[in-house]
């Protein structure tokens, strides 16, 4: 026992405790006046969202260029953008934090204190200082990070396994599954591209929630090591919130960003918020998107996976 030590943790988490508090109340009650705000001024108008003097203004995207060998990317095809586009860091390598904050406003028309939340979480859940530190894109791919399973445009990490069922040994290997959260799923992304059911095939809330119930059976299926906590489970929806907001679910313009990770020509945000896209706005989508979702009710997720432990009373041990 050291009761110095004790006591020194025991105040740093206090403080951090106090800290994390004040701060979380003052950006939430930031957010809510810059939403009051939105909703009596004017959008921005039409070729105007991205602020005149930077890249995009117009729609006049910087270059795009694909990720060479040895530049990092991660499973998030926003953040791949704009690396792929040099609105940040090319190569994907040792980008500041606060770097982060400025360009996804700039680029997507988040709001001041939704880019925070973004950027600082992630330094947060890598462990790192939001104000000082750096990071590599493919940092964000440890497992359960920002990557999860039953993502709507990756496949799981690979797990092998191996079990027993009656008499039959099953060796395994979780099939279809990538170590590589930066490689395109092309399967998938068409997949979700051909499910639009609103006008011109173009992608809908619905269809969005569909597709993530449909992924999580079949993730939950094929990975024995399956997991989505209540936060990863929103984070999807949230991605999924970003088709319908950000890119107004338009296949055209999709396309490109999820097959390629690349801006479209003459693209802009289709949220033209005067102070940039709230949290608050963002999550009258989230939500219903995610509560929209029939497998987490009708029994789906509980069941799926069990047929792998069928006469486990009849396990043998594999020599």
């Amino acid at each position: 026992m050291h009761p110095t030590i004790i006591f020194r943790r025991l105040l740093l988490g206090l403080v951090s405790t106090v800290k994390d508090l004040v701060t979380n109340a003052t950006l939430y009650l930031l957010d809510f006046f810059l939403t009051l705000y939105n909703l009596v001024a004017p959008n921005k108008p039409k070729g105007h969202v991205i602020p005149e003097g930077h890249p995009g203004f117009g729609g006049k995207w910087p270059e795009y260029t694909p990720p060479r060998n040895g530049d990092s990317r991660c499973s998030c095809p926003a953040l791949n953008a704009m690396a792929n586009h040099g609105l940040i860091a090319r190569d994907g390598k040792n980008i500041k934090f606060t770097d982060l904050y400025t360009a996804i406003g700039r680029v997507y028309n988040f709001s001041p204190a939704f880019c925070y939340v973004l950027a600082s979480n992630a330094a947060g859940l890598l462990v790192r200082n939001y104000s000082t530190d750096r990071l590599d894109l493919s940092d964000l791919d440890a497992h359960n990070c920002i990557e999860h399973d039953a993502s709507l445009f990756r496949e799981c990490v690979r797990v092998s396994v191996i079990w027993v069922v009656g008499d039959l040994a099953a060796t395994g290997v979780d099939s279809y599954d990538d170590p590589d959260q930066g490689k395109i799923c092309e399967p998938l992304v068409e997949e979700l591209l051909s499910s639009g059911t609103g006008p011109d095939g173009n992608l809908t809330s619905n269809d969005v929630s569909r597709l993530l119930g449909k992924r999580r059976v079949e993730a939950k299926r094929q990975n024995p090591k399956f997991s989505l906590a209540s936060f990863h489970k929103m984070f999807g929806s949230f991605n999924g919130s970003t088709l319908i907001v950000v890119f107004g679910g338009l296949v055209k313009d999709l396309r490109a960003f999820l097959t390629e990770e690349r801006l479209p020509d003459g693209w802009e945000p289709r949220t033209r918020r005067r102070m940039g896209l709230t949290m608050l706005e963002f999550n009258c989508t989230v939500f219903p998107m995610e509560l929209s979702i029939k497998e987490e009710v009708d029994g789906s997720m509980t069941g799926v996976g069990q047929e792998r432990y069928a006469g486990a009373s009849d396990t043998k041990k594999i020599d």
